[in-house]
C-alpha cells in the first residue's frame, strides 16, 4: 500500500465517521425524549440548593 491509497481510504472513510458522527449528535439533542433532561439542565444554575 502506498501512502496515497492509505490518505485516500482514510480522508473518504475519515469524512463518512465526522459527518455520522455529527448526525448522531444532531439527533441526539433534538430527540423529543431528551427534552425534559436538557430543560433540567438549563434551570440547574438558577435553582437554589
Amino acid at each position: 500500500m502506498t501512502h496515497e491509497i492509505v490518505s485516500r481510504f482514510a480522508q473518504t472513510w475519515g469524512l463518512v465517521f465526522l459527518v455520522a458522527l455529527f448526525l448522531s449528535a444532531c439527533a441526539y439533542a433534538l430527540w423529543p425524549g431528551n427534552r425534559g433532561r436538557f430543560d433540567r439542565a438549563a434551570r440547574m444554575p438558577l435553582d437554589e440548593e
